[in-house]
């Protein structure tokens, strides 16, 4: 068994009988009273966070997962399609483990599959990924110093707001935690 000084960003551990993912902790020790440590969790069946406070030295149970490296191929009705890329072996991952960067996945794009023996327990995206524009409203040049944007739909079928200089054939930089334009890449 571990306790609270395990805590690191990233570690999955059992809690309320489910998988749950620490996005971020913190050690607070008060003037009066015992420390806690505050933390952020998310749940990894429904996506959804949780605030939660442990005291500190609190036993807690880290699950072990392996961590593998796919190749997203297509998808096929409610699974994704992915290949193993050192076995070759194609594996189907129910859609609803891809969090709402999914409509940023473009085929052959490297995803990691969190397995908790052969169970999947979660998928983990690019962080960022390059797509080109294929349809925006034509832009202007020196439209740059304000912060007005203009919808763009890029070549996997998402829609995402982008600056008015950005035109169609554009390679644009997308953080797919957050669904927003980054920047734009030089092809």
């Amino acid at each position: 068994m571990a306790d609270t000084s395990d805590f690191r960003n990233g570690l999955i551990i059992r809690f309320k009988n489910d998988l749950y993912s620490i996005i971020e902790f913190q050690h607070v020790k008060p003037g009066k009273g015992g420390a806690f440590v505050r933390t952020t969790l998310k749940n990894l069946k429904t996506g959804r966070n949780l605030d939660n406070t442990f005291r500190a030295g609190e036993s807690i149970e880290p699950i072990r997962v392996e961590r593998r490296k796919y190749q997203y191929l297509y998808r096929e009705g409610d699974f994704l399609v992915c290949m193993d890329n050192e076995t070759y072996d194609q594996i189907n991952v129910p859609f609803n483990l891809f969090a709402d960067g999914v409509k940023f996945l473009k085929e052959s794009d490297e995803v990691e599959i969190l397995f908790n023996g052969e169970e999947i327990i979660n998928v983990e995206l690019p962080i960022f990924t390059n797509l080109k524009v294929i349809e925006t409203e034509p832009g202007f040049r020196g439209d740059t110093a304000t912060n007005v944007t203009k919808p763009a739909k890029l070549e996997t079928g998402a829609s995402v707001a982008v600056p008015l200089f950005v035109n169609e054939g554009d390679l644009l930089k997308i953080d797919t935690r957050i669904g927003a334009y980054v920047e734009r890449v030089k092809a």
